[in-house]
């Protein structure tokens, strides 16, 4: 495993692309880089900010649970995300946990150059805004299919994760194998459910299965169900 990273790996990141190398070699003064194995937590809810962290490899959930102890997946994040970039803006504590749904690399940055690079450079603080931007509106878009069928939560959830796990945003993509209750939970569906509706999708031939890893076969199904535009 790489042990650094440099200025130029960091601004080959689209969140940190107008920084110049000053800034960039500012931002990485005592960085650290970490592997993680799936399942392991990233971020706990109510903690107090000591490091932003960038997902290199990887895809990682963000979550809380309902006050029926029930989980409830808020986002995804894939390679190349920002994870506990909102306590930054709001000066709070954490409001969810991140947590590992395959292995994962990770940056740690330390906060006070960041802070500081933000509050000088425009650019980046509207990149920030950007952000938060594209994450609630993939929130609103998840909490509207909340009254879905499940079909159309099952298809949801599959192409949300390709997507995570594409550079390219595709959502063919083949996603990695993963425990059937995972994607029942980001899909807001009993795991019997799920699965009845996988099975059929199967048959179908709408859902693909390589080696243990699923893939959407067409974008038809996503647009039929205005899924993707």
């Amino acid at each position: 495993m790489v042990s650094a990273i440099t200025a130029s790996d960091l601004q080959a990141n689209p969140f940190f692309q107008d920084l110049d190398l000053p800034d960039l070699e500012t931002l990485l003064l005592r960085h650290s880089l970490a592997g993680l194995p799936s399942g392991q937590t990233l971020i706990m809810q109510d903690e107090w900010v000591e490091t932003l962290i960038v997902l290199l490899e990887g895809i990682a959930k963000v979550r809380t649970f309902s006050a029926d102890g029930d989980e409830v997946v808020i986002a995804l994040l894939g390679a190349g995300d920002l994870l506990g970039e909102m306590p930054l803006i709001d000066g709070d504590r954490r409001s969810a946990d991140v947590v590992t749904v395959t292995p994962v690399r990770v940056l740690k940055l330390q906060v006070r150059p960041f802070l500081t690079i933000l509050q000088q450079r425009p650019a980046l603080a509207l990149k920030l805004a950007q952000l938060e931007t594209g994450r609630l509106r993939d929130i609103n878009r998840r909490f509207a299919l909340q009254k879905s069928d499940a079909t159309t939560r099952v298809l949801d959830a599959m192409a949300y994760l390709a997507r995570k796990c594409s550079m390219t945003d595709d959502p063919l993509q083949p996603i990695p194998p993963l425990p059937q209750n995972e994607i029942a939970i980001l899909a807001g569906l009993a795991r019997e459910t799920f699965s009845r509706t996988l099975s059929k999708l199967r048959q179908r031939g709408t859902v693909l299965e390589d080696g243990g890893s699923l893939r959407l076969a067409s974008l038809k199904p996503l647009k039929q169900r205005g899924l993707v535009s």
